[in-house]
């Protein structure tokens, strides 16, 4: 009498496949699925609250060294435009009607400056308020107006806004600075190399018995730390154009 064949049942099956996809033979690295070759699920992940941390830390580095590099050249771009009003401005015949009478106001074109050795030629603006020096450059308002008796002073960006400024440690003595108002202008010329004061030292700005310019900037580049000053002295006055 033959032997009966045992025929296993189906859901017998399916729960041997289940066991074999869950189950990692001894050697094997995890992989998605459960065989070798399909893959095993692999150890659990961080938890979600983890996942959610460490994504929003990478948005917002990638945000902060997205507005680091863009602000210089949004302050630039800002400053050029600026730039353009001022220079109609200071050529109007009602800004010379207020620059005689000393009358001015707070981030209004006072003078142009030159310095031909760094290639700068831009406005000054009166005043060295925050929104007066997005201008790039402003006048002191304690000191006299450009080209006046006394010690001018006028302090400028160095990175940002511009960047009038910048090169200002690569002047030397003998190089020339050229102030044009809206009544006339002159020359000064430098009596000495750059030297760095610190920031709360304001005998720079002092007034001097002859004609002299003062110009100041943030020193090194970048920082804060220190205040480097270029000193010249009166060399000519120049007729109005």
């Amino acid at each position: 009498m033959r032997g009966r064949v045992s025929v296993p049942r189906f859901e017998d099956l399916k729960s041997r496949v289940r066991q074999l996809r869950t189950r990692r033979l001894p050697g094997l690295p995890w992989r998605r699925g459960g065989l070798p070759g399909q893959g095993s699920p692999g150890p659990p992940g961080p938890p979600d609250w983890r996942r959610r941390i460490i994504s929003g830390v990478s948005i917002a580095l990638v945000v902060i060294g997205v507005a680091v590099i863009g602000y210089p050249f949004w302050t630039n771009l800002w400053q050029d435009r600026l730039q353009a009003r001022l220079g109609r401005q200071l050529t109007s015949q009602q800004l010379a009607d207020k620059y005689r009478a000393h009358r001015v106001a707070t981030g209004d074109s006072l003078t142009r400056i030159k310095i031909p050795a760094l290639g700068v030629d831009m406005v000054v603006v009166e005043g060295t308020t925050d929104s007066a020096l997005k201008a790039g450059a402003g006048h002191y308002p304690s000191s006299p107006l450009p080209c006046e008796a006394g010690n001018v002073a006028i302090a400028g960006h160095r990175t940002t806004y511009g960047k009038p400024f910048a090169n200002l440690d690569r002047l030397k003595p003998g190089d020339t600075i050229e102030l044009d108002t809206p009544i006339g202008g002159c020359v000064y010329q430098l009596a000495q190399t750059p030297f760095v004061v610190s920031p709360t030292d304001i005998s720079v700005l002092a007034s001097t018995a002859a004609r002299s310019l003062t110009l100041t900037t943030c020193n090194p580049k970048g920082s804060a730390a220190q205040r480097l000053v270029i000193r010249a002295t009166w060399s000519e006055d120049l007729r109005p154009v």
